[in-house]
């Protein structure tokens, strides 16, 4: 369903069954919540110091290798949203996930 370097590729699905308005049951799969691991579940690589211009997309590529990793960087700073992170002058931590 989701690419295996998705943040959503290990999620489990499941399934709902929902009765329509005309009667008929048919079911939802779905995957389940994901919930941002704790912090002591990845090894910090570096500190970055964010400066004008900067996204976080190309961060990842530079530091990970890939920009599409950039929810890794997310976590590692304990965010939901990237834009959090787009602030100059803000220190953020890189980190890859224990295995």
């Amino acid at each position: 369903m989701f690419d295996p370097s998705s943040r959503y590729y290990p999620l489990p699905t499941a399934t709902l069954t929902r009765r329509d308005a005309d009667g008929r049951e048919r079911e939802v799969r779905y995957v389940r919540r994901r919930f941002l691991p704790p912090l002591s579940a990845s090894t910090l690589l570096l500190e970055h110091r964010f400066t004008q211009g900067e996204r976080l997309d190309n961060l990842s590529a530079r530091y990970l290798g890939d920009p599409a990793q950039f929810w890794r960087v997310c976590d590692a700073n304990a965010v939901l949203q990237p834009e959090e992170l787009e602030e100059v002058g803000r220190s953020i931590r890189v980190a890859m996930p224990e295995v």
